[in-house]
């Protein structure tokens, strides 16, 4: 019965009035994939709503997830700023060259308001995007999308995107403030545009102290609230696991308004520790994009003993920790999310 059997969009919907689920969602971020499916290059596909939207539909039919990743790129927001973004192939980092140089410690000129940036580069095609699949009929699942966080935009912005290099003292206040503003326009148009859930990714998070944990946390509560203004889900996704790791007790000791992801191996890790999150934080369970990969890749051998951590743990949300990588075959996905847990 109903009951019995929420839908994904009825258990998001008590997850924010904090009802425990019934079930994890499974939250797999699989978008450029649909490059693939669509027999485009990716920079076309990027580009092109009606390919994306074809891809979704093709994919959703497939796999059978709890929600569909309509837009996730990781430098969507520096290309509204107005960043040339220079691709390379087989790299999963591309280079950000900015219109201007930055003075060490400063912030670019000439940037543009973050109310404008929600206008600008890709972002009108992902609202699009949102917009498209919001118009399905008789849809149960979810429409995801992801922007970066702050500290990972701000040292975008900076250029100090090296993991492990950057320090909160690098980013000046200004350089935060703003690119917490700018993701909150960004997060907004795609809750305008029919947006039920945003993946806030912070894959760029230095040293915390509990000060600094707070100043961060003050930085996403107007991108969190906002997204609970229009009953949608906020989830923060954090990463990677030396940054998790390195950062543990901040986290953990942080009160969220949001789920909070974090890496299977760092929960796994700390739970044999004896100091896995307690039941205050709504958790999250981050598994690394190459389990989804192409045959032979890295992170398929914690399938087997993820079941009883899921079981002990009760997450509300199995994410990826990034994109599932554009190569992998189709058939590989349904095989390996048929692996995945979807109940306790």
């Amino acid at each position: 019965m109903m009951e019995d059997r929420p839908t994904p969009r009825q258990i998001a919907k008590g997850l924010l009035n904090g009802i425990p689920p019934s079930r994890p969602l499974l939250l797999p971020i699989v978008f450029s994939l649909g490059a693939k499916v669509e027999n485009v290059p990716l920079a076309s596909f990027l580009e092109n709503p009606t390919k994306i939207s074809s891809s979704l539909r093709q994919m959703q039919s497939h796999l059978r997830l709890d929600g569909v990743s309509c837009y996730f790129d990781f430098y969507l927001e520096v290309e509204a700023l107005g960043a040339k973004v220079e691709r390379r192939e087989d790299l999963e980092s591309a280079l950000i060259h900015w219109p201007r140089p930055i003075e060490p410690g400063g912030m670019l000129e000439g940037l543009c308001s973050p109310e404008e940036a929600a206008q600008k580069g890709r972002v009108p095609i992902a609202t699009e995007v949102l917009r498209r699949m919001n118009a399905l009929p008789n849809r149960d699942f979810l429409l995801m999308a992801g922007v970066n966080g702050p500290m990972t935009l701000a040292s975008q912005i900076v250029q100090r995107e090296g993991n492990g290099k950057v320090q909160f003292e690098d980013l000046s206040s200004s350089v935060q403030d703003y690119a917490a503003s700018v993701v909150t326009q960004i997060a907004g148009a795609f809750l305008v545009a029919g947006a039920d859930l945003i993946i806030i990714q912070e894959q760029i998070l230095p040293a915390l102290t509990s000060q600094t944990c707070e100043a961060w946390a003050n930085l996403l509560a107007p991108t969190i609230n906002v997204i609970r203004f229009y009953e949608a889900l906020p989830v923060l996704l954090v990463s990677p696991m030396r940054s998790v790791l390195q950062n543990w007790d901040a986290i953990v000791q942080q009160r969220w308004d949001c789920v909070v992801s974090l890496p299977f191996e760092a929960l796994a890790s700390r739970e044999a520790g004896g100091s896995a999150p307690t039941n205050k934080m709504t958790m999250g369970i981050t598994l690394s994009s190459a389990t989804f990969g192409p045959e032979g890749s890295d992170g398929e051998e914690i399938l087997p003993i993820l079941k009883p951590v899921v079981s002990r743990l009760r997450p509300a949300v199995l994410t990826t920790s990034g994109d599932v990588p554009a190569m992998t075959e189709m058939k590989r996905l349904v095989q390996i999310l048929g692996e995945v847990p979807r109940a306790f």
